[in-house]
């Protein structure tokens, strides 16, 4: 079996047809897909989504850090995080998507690290992974991360775009695996010049559907099934087995997500 820990298919992308695009992605083998929250603009969907597939449709909970920009009522939006994680009425699996994100602006550089600060606090206290989104920021990122060096942090960094050097530093500051998803299979990205590098016991795979379809699909809209073709893209390039690579990251979300 295959887990895609990073989806979306509560979008509106998927209105249309969610179900059978849960439906394929079950008979590609792709037996739990995770559903990162952004806002509060999507909690209805996600939660919807969650309650109509149990135990395949796994939720988070979290604010995506471009949701802080120019949002005057982004703390508004933290609270409720918080107090959806605090009521208990649903399990969430992890704080994500949230992270630091300066591709668009830095503007809000502060705010942002004031909420993922804040969020990495959530996920200590309530023992939870963070899933991490980090775009155009890694120096700030790891200033950050190695904050809570020895305090126990967990989580994924989802979509992972960084250097050895990065990859190394981030191990060093708690237990992390990497998200892979649909740009290992690119020619010469940079994922797939590294990934030969890093150990298989630090990937898990992610469609971050409706986003990033791999080759053979790339330019379409992205879904839960095609991580089968990330899966086959990681095993040539590691030269390893697809029935390998599946056990081990499929091994490797279940033991950070503490999934049945």
């Amino acid at each position: 079996m295959l887990i895609d820990t990073h989806t979306h298919l509560y979008d509106e992308a998927f209105d249309g047809d969610r179900e059978q695009v849960v439906a394929a992605a079950i008979a590609a083998g792709v037996g739990q897909m995770l559903l990162p929250a952004i806002d509060s603009g999507s909690h209805d969907a996600l939660l919807a989504m969650a309650a109509a597939w149990p135990g395949v449709c796994l939720p988070m909970m979290g604010l995506h850090p471009t949701s802080v920009n120019d949002n005057p009522l982004w703390r508004q939006e933290l609270e409720l995080v918080e107090r959806h994680l605090r009521e208990g009425r649903t399990r969430f699996c992890a704080v994500g998507e949230v992270g630091l994100d300066m591709h668009w602006s830095t503007d809000w550089a502060a705010e942002q690290t004031e909420a993922f600060r804040r969020q990495a606090e959530l996920a200590l206290e309530f023992d939870l992974p963070l899933v991490i989104h980090t775009r155009d920021c890694w120096p700030q990122m790891l200033k950050v991360l190695r904050e809570y060096r020895g305090r126990g942090l967990r989580g994924v960094m989802h979509a992972f775009s960084g250097t050895l050097e990065d990859y190394a530093a981030v191990l060093e500051c708690g237990d992390f695996v990497f998200g892979v998803g649909g740009v290992a299979t690119y020619k010469n990205s940079f994922i797939s010049a590294i990934l030969p590098q890093m150990s298989p016991e630090d990937i898990v795979f992610e469609s971050d559907a409706p986003y990033l379809a791999p080759v053979p699909h790339r330019g379409q809209r992205n879904q839960s099934a095609w991580v089968a073709d990330v899966c086959n893209a990681v095993a040539r390039l590691t030269g390893r087995t697809e029935s390998e690579v599946a056990a081990l990251t499929t091994a490797n979300a279940r033991r950070m997500f503490s999934l049945p």
